[in-house]
């Protein structure tokens, strides 16, 4: 029998054996041999400390204790992302962890929280779906350099877009309005623990649509530092108010949100700005666009990220306008139509990212406690009458299911009802048209 001294002796050849380290990197290999080795001694003389590396403690537990596994922790897939650059520029690796929530109806109760309600009027989207690769994209200017690439077999594509001391992207969106919402996805790949704790992806509305900051202006900076919570960075200026009235640190920590493929999105309301990560708000400041300012450019701009290590990529970018706080508008008017809610094609299924307009309806009749309400489905003349009349009962009625089982709303309180395509409000001849008309009301009743 091997005395423990020999088992010892024997695990970093184990180590090599099982993790099969290449020949060319034998002076590391001595360092982690001798390194595993007196972790070994550490973790035999006091188990009870969680100093030695995980590897280490499942070999010296497969020796000492037979039959036992170990700790099992939660199976990470670090498969490699290579955007395949067609175009003749650098090639990138780097992990993504997929933590997002199934698109379901059973997981509706995850977004309960989520406020978020998106214009109803699109003024800009882009998936980059009518790019080539290698291209800067067709819709958007920029004072660098860019190019629209895909990530491994998705057929996803991205806009990678890189740093620089004055490097702005700017998407080819119309005058925006007084009150709008922005939305985007956005991958990052090669942050690490050693990413600079400047390194922020910059969000910026401003009244120059040029590539500077202009007159007047308001940004907040997304971090993506892993080693500290930095928090979001939020500031406005405004050359003719006298300066910045706001120039802040929000209380933050994405470290691990930015990581999963963020959905970021954003709420302009005349002067109230509000920035949300996936379903959680981070920023909500009443005055933070600038007074008399005509603020009419999105603008994106990457900062202290190293270059050919660390990457960041956006798509799926959609500006609406709209986003109105639709509880005010009910109470006042006793009744609000939109098209925010929006269900899977041919579906009744929810799509979470509703859930934000549900979430106002339910505020609305826990406060007025005395207020009934019909919800009516419509949607747009494309298929079978009757097919399209029973999908619009199904849907209002869907909604109707939602007030009850997440918002717990008595579910006497609602009546629900479908009218199909009987009533448009626009012209199903055009894109734009159905989209009106595939709308839910709320009418007090």
């Amino acid at each position: 029998m091997r005395t423990l001294t020999q088992q010892l002796r024997i695990i970093p050849f184990l180590l090599l054996t099982m993790f099969a380290i290449p020949d060319a990197s034998a002076q590391l290999l001595k360092k982690l041999g001798k390194a595993a080795e007196r972790a070994a001694e550490r973790t035999v003389e006091r188990r009870v400390e969680k100093e030695t590396s995980e590897k280490t403690d499942a070999v010296l537990d497969s020796i000492l204790e037979p039959g036992s596994k170990g700790n099992q922790g939660p199976s990470v897939d670090n498969t490699p992302m290579d955007p395949q650059n067609q175009g003749g520029g650098s090639e990138t690796n780097g992990s993504m962890v997929g933590n997002d929530p199934p698109n379901n109806p059973n997981t509706l109760q995850y977004y309960s929280k989520f406020d978020y309600v998106p214009g109803d009027k699109e003024l800009f989207f882009d998936d980059f779906s009518n790019d080539f690769i290698g291209d800067f994209p067709a819709k958007w200017n920029t004072n660098g350099s860019g190019e629209v690439v895909t990530i491994n077999d998705s057929p996803q594509k991205w806009l990678k877009i890189l740093p620089g001391h004055a490097t702005y992207y700017i998407p080819d969106i119309p005058s925006l309005p007084e009150e709008y919402t922005i939305e985007f996805d956005v991958l990052v790949v090669g942050v690490d623990k050693n990413t600079s704790s400047t390194a922020t992806l910059q969000v910026e509305l401003s009244d120059n649509q040029g590539f500077s900051p202009g007159k007047a202006y308001a940004y907040a900076l997304i971090p993506f530092c892993q080693y500290s919570p930095i928090g979001v960075h939020v500031r406005n200026y405004s050359k003719s108010g006298g300066g910045s009235e706001i120039n802040n640190v929000v209380n933050a920590d994405l470290r691990e949100a930015v990581l999963n493929q963020p959905h970021v999105s954003l709420a302009v309301n005349q002067r109230r700005f509000r920035l949300w990560v996936n379903e959680k708000k981070y920023v909500d400041i009443p005055r933070m666009i600038p007074e008399g300012n005509l603020i009419s450019t999105l603008k994106f701009h990457l900062n202290n990220f190293k270059d050919g290590k660390e990457n960041l990529f956006i798509t799926n970018l959609k500006v609406a306008e709209g986003g109105l706080d639709l509880r005010r508008k009910l109470i006042a008017d006793g009744r609000v139509s939109t098209n925010g809610i929006l269900f899977d094609s041919g579906s009744a299924n929810i799509q979470p990212q509703s859930m934000g307009i549900i979430r106002q309806i339910s505020q609305v009749l826990f406060q007025e406690s005395s207020m009934n309400l019909n919800i009516i489905g419509h949607t747009d003349a494309d298929g079978d009458d009757s097919f399209n009349m029973e999908l619009s009962r199904k849907r209002a009625e869907a909604v109707k299911n939602t007030l009850v089982s997440v918002y717990n709303i008595d579910s006497g309180r609602l009546h629900s009802e479908g009218k199909g395509e009987s009533e448009p409000i626009g012209d199903n001849t055009t894109t734009e048209g159905k989209a009106q008309n595939r709308r839910v009301e709320f009418i007090k009743i």
